[in-house]
């Protein structure tokens, strides 16, 4: 954890699938950085910061085009009555997700933002009520909402 995050005091640190997940994508993406340039990880954590960017903003965009392909896919299932096209469309935009998911873990890397202090981000987001027991939170001085 980094000094700018605390989980309060009486509470577990929880377990998600999810969580395991993210922290060993993140911990591979961070051992990148020594791997060079045959690793496309590394040159998207050394190279040119404009070509992460438009990467994550490239991503961002057809998981948005895969969300309306399912919508596409479900009236062409009530038209024709063939299944398959929305299960293909939402199995593309898992994929797409996860495509996001990982340039965005490569950019917090990038820039120094630990999976810990984005979780405290999150979880500082949510109510007492939604927020996990246990989850992470960012001291007050370290919260920033807009610029």
């Amino acid at each position: 954890m980094t000094d700018k995050i605390f989980i309060p005091q009486g509470e577990t640190i929880p377990l998600s699938h999810i969580g395991a997940t993210i922290e060993a994508l993140a911990a591979t993406i961070s051992a990148r950085r020594d791997a060079g340039d045959e690793s496309y990880t590394y040159r998207l954590l050394t190279g040119n910061e404009d070509g992460l960017l438009k990467k994550v903003m490239e991503e961002a965009g057809e998981v948005a085009l895969a969300a309306k392909d399912i919508e596409r896919a479900a009236n062409q299932e009530s038209l024709t009555g063939n299944e398959h096209a929305r299960s293909a469309a939402v199995d593309h935009l898992r994929y797409e997700a996860a495509d996001v998911v990982y340039h965005l873990l490569v950019v917090l890397d990038r820039y120094g933002i630990s999976t810990d202090e984005f979780a405290a981000e999150l979880n500082n987001r949510m109510t007492d009520g939604e927020r996990p027991t246990g989850g992470v939170r960012l001291f007050d001085e370290y919260v920033k909402r807009g610029k």
